[in-house]
């Protein structure tokens, strides 16, 4: 037990000194970017914009985080020859790597429970402060009961938009009423449309029915009637897929629910779905990977080339995670079932790393 807890505990300084790190590195590199970006903002806007995104930088780079753990772990054991002590003593060299990989499983749960709400919620206010400080506006979906609401904004004031139902990739919007307003706040107009399709730059409605709502007139004896007409708008298909809220800036706690009411809207929740499957795959993902080091670096420094070694299982783990990557887009487009593009790499994973380190332990 004793042996298991100082391999545990060096994993685990060395996981966090190399974190400390790169916390350190993205923190300057976002820093310079977001000046450049906002020069006009005051240095401590900038800064808050700043440490909002570092949560989710670093939560990005967690598999790279853990195999550069992992090599530095296992090489500095190789140097100092105590995984030679280990094997002289009787015990398997998997008695040295059990502790680091049990150790990279349980950062990987606490990293999607614990932190994975925290870069949710960051990632989010992130967003919200760049589009306010770059002059975007407000672009705001919601779901409800009676239907989908959405609200885009321009110089000119707010438009709300209702639909009572919409296509899956909300480029089409049925029983569709858009009510304007002006920057005051003052209602201006209200549209009814039996179809609203989204163009460039504009929305394109047939089966209108028009109210102006100015002080002074009756708006339903001014009301006209038309076959159709364009409303001007600055929303794209891909703007308003993204006011659902991008998978990460929603916490695994609430993604279940959230895939339950995008599914019972009609709307296709699949990216959402591979997002969460893969985020609980996440910890088998981290243990293949510190397997994978160790399977390279664990043996004496004089039986073999370190550098060489090193340099393999940093290669071969940034191929498992583009390969786990590559996954997650055939998950999302539909190519590959959601199960098999979320588990499929990790476990695939796994098992190639025990595979190797049988072959080097026992040959």
């Amino acid at each position: 037990m004793t042996l298991h807890w100082y391999f545990a505990r060096k994993f685990l300084w060395t996981y966090l000194g190399i974190t400390a790190v790169f916390v350190v590195i993205l923190g300057l590199i976002d820093m310079v970017d977001e000046l450049q970006d906002f020069p006009e903002l005051p240095v401590w806007d900038v800064a808050e914009v700043v440490l909002l995104n570092l949560p989710h930088a670093n939560y990005e780079i967690l598999p790279l985080v853990i195999i550069l753990a992992a090599v530095a772990v296992f090489v500095r054991l190789a140097r100092s020859s105590e995984m030679v002590v280990v094997r002289a003593s009787g015990l398997s060299g998997f008695r040295g790597m059990g502790a680091p990989v049990m150790m990279a499983a349980l950062i990987g749960i606490v990293s999607i429970t614990v932190f994975n709400p925290l870069v949710a919620a960051s990632s989010k206010r992130y967003h919200d402060l760049v589009a306010a400080y770059s002059g975007f506006g407000s672009n705001i979906l919601a779901l409800s009961s009676e239907g989908l609401w959405l609200r885009q904004g321009s110089a000119d004031g707010q438009t709300v938009i209702h639909a009572a139902s919409a296509s899956a990739d909300v480029s089409v919007l049925s029983n569709a009423t858009f009510i304007s307003f002006s920057p005051e706040g003052e209602p201006l107009r209200r549209i009814t449309a039996e179809r609203a399709a989204l163009g460039v730059g504009e929305w394109q409605l047939t089966g209108v029915k028009l109210w102006t709502l100015s002080n002074g007139l009756n708006p339903e004896a001014e009301a006209q009637t038309m076959d159709s007409l364009s409303v001007p708008s600055a929303l794209t298909r891909e703007g308003i897929v993204d006011s659902f809220g991008k998978p990460e800036y929603i916490p695994i706690w609430d993604l279940p629910g959230f895939i339950s009411q995008l599914e019972d809207a009609g709307f296709s929740a699949r990216r959402y779905a591979v997002w969460y499957q893969m985020e609980l795959a996440r910890p088998i993902f981290l243990m293949a990977l510190v397997l994978m080091a160790a399977a390279f670096t664990m043996r004496h420094v004089r039986t073999t080339n370190t550098g060489i070694s090193v340099l393999i299982a940093i290669m071969l783990g940034f191929s498992l995670h583009y390969i786990r990557n590559f996954a997650q887009v055939l998950g999302e487009n539909g190519q590959i079932p959601v199960i098999l593009a979320a588990w499929a790499p990790p476990v695939a994973s796994l098992m190639l790393a025990l595979g190797i380190v049988l072959h080097m332990e026992d040959g």
